[in-house]
C-alpha cells in the first residue's frame, strides 16, 4: 500500500477535498467510517480533550495523540503542530515517527502574543520544510493574521508567498471569509490553499469554484460535540428528560464506526 504521506500529497493535486479535525481516537474512527479521505488533528480540540486550554498541550502529549490516532485509522493524518514547540526539526522527526502524513506550522508566538516578523516566519518555515523533506511529509504554512485582528490581506499574501518560496507545500490563512479575499489568495500564491470552514465563509461547493484545494474544520467539530454534551446535560438537570437521545448514535452505528 502507498505510504500515508504519499497518499496525502496526491490528494492536493487536483480538485477539493475535506479535511475534518477529530479530537480523539473515537472521533477519528467515526470520521473515517463516514468516508473522508484524510484527517487532521486540532490543537484546541485536543487541548479540550485533555482538560487544557489551547496552546497548552505539550509536545509529548501531541506525539502520543498522533501515534494513537494513526494506529487506529488507515487514512492519512495531518498534524496541527502549532509552532512546532520552537524546536522544529526534532518535533518534525517525532511526529513523522508517530505516523503523521503532514503537519502545519504557524507564525503566531503565544509567548509574545504577536505574529512573527516576515523574516522570522519564513526562516522557521524553511527549517520545517527541510525537516519535512527528510521524512516525506507535506508541510502546510499558516499565516495567522486574521485570527489575531490583523486583517491585512496584502501582508497575508506576502507572507504566504514567502513561506511557499521557503518550501511550504500548502498555504493556509485561517479566518478568511470573503469570497473575493479567498479568490485573491488562490490567484496570488502558487500552491494549494487550505480554507478553514467558519461561520460566514462560503459553502464547500463555492470554495471549490474559487480554486480552494482543501477545507478543514479546526476545533469546530469538537466544540459542536461539547455543545451537544452541555445541552444534553442541561436537559437532564432542568427537565429530567432525555430527548437528547433522539440525536445519539445507535449501538449499530457505533459498532460500524468502531469495528
Amino acid at each position: 500500500m502507498t505510504a500515508p504521506h504519499d497518499r496525502f500529497r496526491a490528494l492536493h493535486e487536483r480538485g477539493l477535498f475535506l479535511l475534518p479535525n477529530p479530537w480523539d481516537v473515537g472521533s477519528a474512527r467515526l470520521l473515517e467510517s463516514l468516508g473522508f479521505e484524510a484527517l487532521a488533528t486540532t490543537s484546541s480540540g485536543l487541548a479540550a480533550a485533555l482538560g487544557k486550554l489551547d496552546q497548552q498541550v505539550t509536545r509529548d502529549e501531541l506525539v502520543a495523540h498522533v501515534a494513537a490516532v494513526t494506529a487506529a485509522v488507515t487514512i492519512p493524518l495531518n498534524v496541527d503542530a502549532e509552532r512546532c514547540f520552537d524546536d522544529i526539526a526534532p518535533t518534525v522527526g517525532r511526529l513523522a515517527e508517530a505516523g503523521a502524513a503532514g503537519l502545519s506550522i504557524e507564525d503566531y508566538d503565544p509567548t509574545t502574543e504577536r505574529v512573527d516578523s516576515l523574516a522570522t516566519g519564513a526562516a522557521r518555515v524553511a527549517e520545517a520544510a527541510e525537516a519535512c523533506a527528510r521524512h516525506g511529509l507535506v508541510l502546510t504554512a499558516r499565516a495567522e493574521n486574521h485570527l489575531y485582528g490583523h486583517d491585512d490581506l496584502d501582508d497575508t499574501i506576502e507572507r504566504l508567498r514567502a513561506y511557499r518560496a521557503a518550501g511550504a507545500d500548502v498555504v493556509y490563512a485561517p479566518g478568511l471569509r470573503a469570497p473575493a479575499d479567498i479568490a485573491r489568495l488562490v490567484d496570488s500564491v502558487d500552491a494549494p490553499v487550505n480554507v478553514l470552514a467558519v461561520t460566514g465563509a462560503p459553502p464547500v461547493a463555492e470554495l471549490e469554484k474559487l480554486g480552494v484545494r482543501r477545507v478543514s474544520t479546526g476545533g469546530s467539530l469538537a466544540w459542536a460535540a461539547y455543545g451537544a454534551l452541555r445541552d444534553a446535560a442541561r436537559e437532564l438537570q432542568r427537565s429530567g428528560t432525555t430527548t437528547f437521545r433522539d440525536h445519539a448514535l445507535t449501538a449499530d452505528e457505533i459498532d460500524r464506526a468502531l469495528s
